[in-house]
């Protein structure tokens, strides 16, 4: 089974092409062990290009541990790519359906390769029971969320997938990697959660890291980003326009005032292929 390594700002996944050959039997049992950094490829999980009758492709999204998660906004990026340089979908804009809808990517393209591109990400979802969590609030802004023998102030909105973003003074090993497991698995959030840490450098300029739902610590994730950007407007954090710093590099967010929709810039980038046993 052939396949193509990518990423977006190092959060990189599998990806199969599944319009011109046929799809993986078991995605999750494959997700899981094609993710395994000692003895598979190694990623942060599996993404699947399928035909849509809806949009020009479609992509299906599993975490390294199998489970099938609705949205990646680094993952869509180079999922365009893929169909764009591979001849799937040579133009822009280009249309993907995901888990959480169809999203429109304008792509800058340089000498016939697809480089970068601005996904309209949709409208933020900050109803409590569509997040989904159980804190109070119609998003929650601010809540206190205990977790072991110390409590944090949460924001919680979605982007297709929940987002618990929480602001501190410095992010730690102690906060992304004992606590961010702690939040995703809290009884609060019924369908687990991606947890963000973040530091404002400025009102349009904020450093940040990820605890993902299903894979641990990744180098970026798009829609954290794009949900801090949200919960930096409501907390009154940061402007409509940031510049996100994540460990794998920057991202550009905007949640418009005009149609109420997150728009992220960022890169895509093919690292290799190669074939994996169908058995």
């Amino acid at each position: 089974m052939r396949f193509t390594k990518m990423q977006g700002l190092g959060n990189d996944y599998i990806y199969i092409d599944c319009i011109t050959n046929p799809p993986p039997r078991n995605p999750i049992a494959l997700s899981k062990a094609i993710s395994d950094r000692h003895f598979g490829v190694g990623s942060d999980g599996l993404i699947l290009i399928c035909p849509s009758e809806r949009a020009d492709v479609r992509m299906r999204m599993f975490n390294a541990d199998g489970s099938e998660a609705e949205m990646c906004g680094n993952g869509v990026r180079c999922v365009a790519k893929y169909a764009y340089d591979h001849g799937l979908a040579r133009k822009t804009p280009m249309t993907i359906e995901t888990g959480r809808g169809i999203l429109t990517l304008e792509l800058t393209i340089q000498g016939g390769v697809m480089t970068s591109a601005r996904v309209d990400m949709g409208e933020p979802i900050l109803t409590a029971a569509h997040i989904p969590t159980t804190l109070p609030g119609d998003p929650p802004v601010n809540v206190t969320l205990p977790v072991g023998d110390r409590s944090f102030a949460v924001t919680a909105v979605s982007m297709g997938n929940p987002h618990c973003v929480t602001y501190v003074e410095e992010i730690t090993d102690g906060l992304v990697l004992g606590i961010g497991p702690q939040i995703e698995n809290h009884p609060a959030f019924p369908r687990r959660v991606n947890v963000e840490f973040v530091r404002v450098n400025r009102p349009d300029d904020i450093t940040m890291r990820v605890w993902e739902r299903g894979s641990g610590e990744t180098l970026a994730c798009g829609t954290g980003a794009c949900g801090v950007c949200v919960a930096g407007v409501l907390t009154g954090n940061t402007q409509r326009r940031i510049t996100a710093h994540l460990t794998g590099g920057e991202l550009l967010l905007e949640w418009s005032e005009k149609d109420n929709h997150v728009y992220m810039t960022g890169p895509a980038v093919e690292v290799f292929s190669g074939d994996w046993p169908t058995d």
